[in-house]
């Protein structure tokens, strides 16, 4: 018998049952009154989501998409950015600065570790001419299962004045919180197929009143990205270019499930799955490749010790059990796998995979653990919780 595919990865992420029957319904006018009526409260859920009362525009593209659109409408060939790089998610933002243009200066530190905020608040505090125009980061680093400290590296930002804070929230808006308004961030990205619990498709760029005045002296080429027209149209909830309608169909159909279950809610799940996660796999003598400190609520990596083959891991609990997990990446290829816990995932699904991992380790000969210890790890977490 096939049995029901199970996504453990960081994205595409598991899809509610209401969601995809949304999806399953014809297709309407994009320029029609009901598809108005659709994107107006889309709109507002995700002003909802993001914590603010500015904009937040829907775009037909990826969470690369919408970063990449984040970074080109607010800035100028030759201007100065810095730009934080742990994993492959800060490094393509840099990529994608040099492709522009623009001056990026590097703050770097190793895959698995933290950003460091101090060096973002040197390099800032050194700029007495207010030459950084812009700080990028990556918020949760998917490549890696790293939380960056943004809210200390905003606070640098905002004490400098000038530069504008540009965040990959790719993974964890909505699954943590990122309130825009409280901590006056100017540019957040984000793509559906994440904690949004839909399929690939969308992404979302939430601007800043003073993103918005960048805007107007910013000269990087434009015109599919230009935000501009997005938010001229949004406030007549309609769009630009013709949007994926099913797409929003699911989209309200998640961001209602999302509103239900209540926002501090929703943070506080997949806290709940990160800390269930994190307590078995350690329990099952598998060394994590984040510490504690800064692990992200999405997705937890695991570094097994050489006794262990990460990519045989991978391949007994698709092969046994329908489990995907997610690979390495670059130079993690290979060494790492990453089980995803965010969106649509409830403590049901982690007991699940956790009790297949036992199995599988197990089989591959692992020694390193009691035969049950990862679910009672798991069982004493969720019983606490």
């Amino acid at each position: 018998m096939d049995n029901k595919l199970m996504l453990m990865i960081p994205g595409p992420t598991p899809v509610p049952e209401a969601a995809l029957l949304a999806m399953a319904k014809h297709p309407m006018g994009h320029r029609s009154k009901e598809f108005d009526a659709i994107f107006a409260e889309c709109t507002e859920n995700l002003k909802w989501l993001h914590q603010t009362s500015g904009d937040v525009l829907s775009l037909t593209v990826s969470g690369t998409g919408a970063m990449e659109a984040g970074i080109i409408n607010f800035l100028s060939a030759g201007d100065r950015v810095l730009v934080g790089t742990n994993g492959k998610f800060g490094e393509r933002w840099a990529e994608v600065a040099v492709a522009y243009g623009l001056n990026a200066e590097i703050i770097k530190a190793e895959w698995g570790q933290p950003l460091n905020p101090e060096d973002f608040r040197e390099k800032l505090e050194a700029d007495t001419e207010k030459q950084i125009k812009a700080v990028i980061v990556t918020h949760s680093e998917t490549s890696t299962g790293v939380l960056n400290d943004l809210e200390t590296i905003n606070r640098h930002v905002k004490a400098h004045g000038e530069a504008l804070i540009m965040v990959d929230a790719v993974t964890s808006l909505g699954a943590v919180s990122v309130p825009m308004e409280a901590w006056g961030l100017d540019v957040i990205a984000s793509g559906s197929q994440k904690a949004y619990m839909i399929p690939p498709g969308l992404g979302f760029v939430a601007v800043s009143p003073k993103a918005w005045k960048a805007y107007k002296t910013a000269t990087l080429p434009r015109y599919y990205l230009d935000l501009g027209k997005y938010s001229k149209d949004a406030a007549k909830n309609t769009t630009p270019f013709t949007p994926p309608v099913n797409m929003f169909f699911a989209l309200q159909a998640s961001l209602q499930m999302m509103k239900a279950e209540g926002l501090e809610n929703v943070f506080a799940r997949h806290r709940r799955l990160m800390t269930t996660t994190r307590a078995a796999v350690k329990a099952l003598g598998l060394p994590l490749f984040a510490a504690d400190g800064a692990a992200s609520p999405a997705i937890t990596s695991v570094m097994p010790p050489a006794s262990v083959d990460a990519q045989k891991v991978r391949t007994l609990m698709r092969k046994k059990f329908d489990i995907a997990l997610a690979d390495g990446q670059d130079h993690l290829k290979g060494k790492i796998f990453r089980i995803g816990h965010l969106g649509f995932v409830c403590d049901r699904d982690i007991l699940a995979a956790i009790s297949a991992l036992e199995v599988v380790l197990q089989e591959l000969g692992h020694e390193g653990c009691t035969p049950g210890a990862g679910i009672a790890a798991a069982a004493k977490e969720l019983a606490g919780s």
